[in-house]
This record gives structure tokens, sequence and C-alpha cells, in this order.
């Protein structure tokens, strides 16, 4: 399930290969995908698709989600910005609770 995150090297790259993978992979017009689309309700991905989105995520960069992450997330904008987080790419996002924050620190390796 892995893909190629060639060129992906900050919080923006990632958010448009999120965009990509989802028209890609699900067929969700690009038009949806904005920063404020709701992942559920304005792009219409059920929970499996989304759970789907985070483990190409987990498995192209190297990285792990902590059980209970959609209930963190809401907007594509929050999952752009959790999975640049854990990957050194942005900084720790406002919108995640500092126990969240935890258990992602725990299963991952992330910079200060």
């Amino acid at each position: 399930m892995s893909k190629s995150i060639e060129g992906v090297s900050n919080w923006m790259h990632m958010f448009r290969w999120i965009v990509k993978l989802i028209r890609d992979e699900y067929g969700v017009d690009e038009a949806l995908l904005t920063r404020n689309a709701t992942l559920e309700t304005d792009i219409q991905l059920s929970i499996d698709q989304i759970e789907q989105v985070l483990e190409y995520i987990s498995e192209s960069f190297d990285i792990r989600f902590p059980e209970g992450t959609l209930d963190e997330l809401v907007k594509l904008e929050e999952l752009c910005l959790l999975a640049s987080w854990i990957k050194g790419y942005y900084k720790r996002p406002e919108f995640i609770s500092d126990e969240f924050e935890s258990r992602c620190r725990g299963i991952n390796q992330i910079a200060a």
C-alpha cells in the first residue's frame, strides 16, 4: 500500500500528496479537497476509507497513528497537519490534545 513520497519535504507537499491520494484512490473531485473540507461530510469518505488513507500515509511515510486518531480529526487540513507533525515537517498542531500528543510520541520519534 506504500506510495512514492518523492519530493515531499514540507507540510504543503504533504497536503498535496494526500489530496492526490484521495482523488486517485477514491475518485473524489479535487475541487472538494480543500483545507477546510470535512473528511466524512464534505469529502464523503467512510470511516473505513479514512482508516485506509491513514494506512497509506503510515506505510508511505514510515509513521504511525495511535488508536483514537479519528477522534482527533475532522478536516482534511487536520489530517495533513497531524501527519506532517509526526513526520517532522510541521510544528505540533494546536487542535490535538496533550494526551493524544503523548500517544503519538510514544509510538513515533517526533522532533521537539
